[in-house]
């Protein structure tokens, strides 16, 4: 995972990690290209030393430091990303920012970690899920806080599952369902730490009685150490007062390719049922 996370990591993302551990005079480059990289485009050499307030030779040490040849090079990569639109902004929310600022930087921060979570994402590991979750008799799907929004959010799709789901919101009922279960039951086990210690309890619970653990993490944990199957899911989290929580955005996705590849993995037959079921709700609602 570690050789697929370097090898799709935009220049932005290098920056950022890479900032703290740079000379106090390159620091303050790369500074200035986190802060705006569409106005640091526009720059030659001499206009970003001089905007940074740092010599030439910096702005080449800087380059050479994260992994370039020269400057040129550089503001290819740099040129890239902007155009991909990877990531826009690395800045954090402050207390004087503008309405306007925040919600440019919410946006911003959001689809960059989505895009993060799509270019990181294991597609075999993927195909497996979806087999998992379509050869399973029931599916239990469980979380604590902002993952068990995605557990809530993952029963309101048990169509396109085609099996029994649930999504205890209450602890105690996770743990009886993960309790019940048996060799042929699923439980999907989703924690952003791979650490929460009610999730972790559930899914011990579950393969004591012989059931599968499929979990959905941002991290490796206990959760992924006892789960049969981890989908990993990185996206830009931080401890910043303001920053909203991404984390739970890039599962609903998850949950969403799960059902889908489910769904289609049950042939024209189920889809015409859903397809039936759709018109029937959509007349309900009137």
């Amino acid at each position: 995972m570690a050789e697929q996370e370097a090898a799709n990591t935009t220049l932005l993302e290098t920056i950022a990690a890479r900032k703290d551990s740079l000379r106090a005079s390159e620091r303050k480059v790369a500074e200035l290209i986190l802060r705006d990289p569409v106005q640091a485009m526009d720059f030659n050499m001499a206009g970003l030393a001089d905007a940074a307030g740092v010599s030439e030779p910096t702005v080449m040490r800087f380059c050479s430091a994260i992994g370039f040849d020269g400057f040129r090079t550089f503001k290819i990569s740099l040129a890239q990303t902007i155009a991909l639109g990877l990531p826009m902004t690395m800045s954090t929310i402050h207390e004087n920012d503008t309405l306007s600022d925040i919600t440019d930087k919410v946006f911003s921060r959001t689809i960059s970690s989505l895009d993060r979570a799509r270019r990181l994402l294991d597609h075999d590991v993927m195909e497996r899920a979806i087999e998992m979750v379509s050869d399973a008799s029931e599916l239990i799907f469980v979380g604590a806080g902002a993952s068990g929004i995605v557990a809530q959010d993952a029963q309101q799709k048990f169509p396109l599952f085609g099996v029994p789901c649930q999504a205890p919101a209450d602890y105690h009922q996770q743990f009886i369902a993960a309790s019940m279960t048996d060799a042929r039951g699923v439980v999907v086990a989703i924690s952003n730490t791979a650490h929460t210690r009610t999730v972790v309890n559930v899914a011990e619970a579950a393969k004591k009685k012989g059931a599968r653990v499929l979990a959905i993490v941002g991290a490796d944990g206990p959760l992924t150490e006892l789960a049969d199957l981890s989908i990993r899911v990185s996206t830009f989290e931080d401890t910043d007062l303001y920053t909203p929580t991404v984390s739970r955005l890039a599962g609903l996705v998850i949950v969403d390719i799960l059902a889908t590849g489910a769904s289609m993995r049950r042939g024209p037959d189920a889809a015409r049922r859903i397809q039936i079921m759709k018109e029937d709700l959509a007349q309900m609602r009137g």
